[in-house]
């Protein structure tokens, strides 16, 4: 299956690849908004993929970590969620904790991943980086995900 990104790459996969989508849809329409943009991508390249929900940004890697010991495996990760500060410093203990723990998770078990998750001051900044026919952070997610699982292909890394 051929796949081709908004940037110069091209993508071919030797054979049909399975994608989780894991999101924390704690800010609804944005969530809404990030999760079209990933599934209308992933869909317009006919590309399978399964979402699930966790209730918090810090469930991500939870969620993430539970999938390398299930029987079924993906080859390929979509995150999707929002994190907009507020006035305490639990903004920046759920943003560092999150992003260390994934990327933790990534180099762990060379997982191929998109992040999607919207580390914002406010509300307007999601939304401006969720909008379904504009600037799509969900849609990026899918892009880099995908672009990394060709690069596992090409090093052959996974058959």
């Amino acid at each position: 299956m051929k796949v081709e990104t908004e940037n110069p790459l091209e993508i071919c996969f030797p054979r049909k690849v399975e994608t989780l989508i894991i999101q924390a849809p704690y800010y609804k329409e944005i969530s809404e908004n990030l999760l079209f943009g990933a599934t209308d991508y992933l869909d317009t390249h006919g590309i399978p993929y399964d979402v699930m929900d966790v209730s918090g940004a810090l469930e991500i890697p939870a969620l993430l970590k539970f999938i390398q010991d299930a029987p079924k495996q993906y080859d390929a990760f979509v995150v999707l969620g929002c994190v907009i500060r507020g006035e305490s410093y639990h903004f920046e203990i759920v943003c560092n904790e999150t992003m260390r723990k994934i990327y933790d998770l990534v180099e762990r078990y060379d997982l191929a991943l998109g992040n999607g998750i919207l580390t914002v001051e406010n509300e307007q900044q999601a939304k401006d980086r969720s909008e379904k026919q504009g600037r799509n952070n969900g849609r990026e997610a899918a892009i880099a995900a995908m672009a990394m699982l060709n690069h596992k292909f090409e090093l052959c890394l996974i058959k």
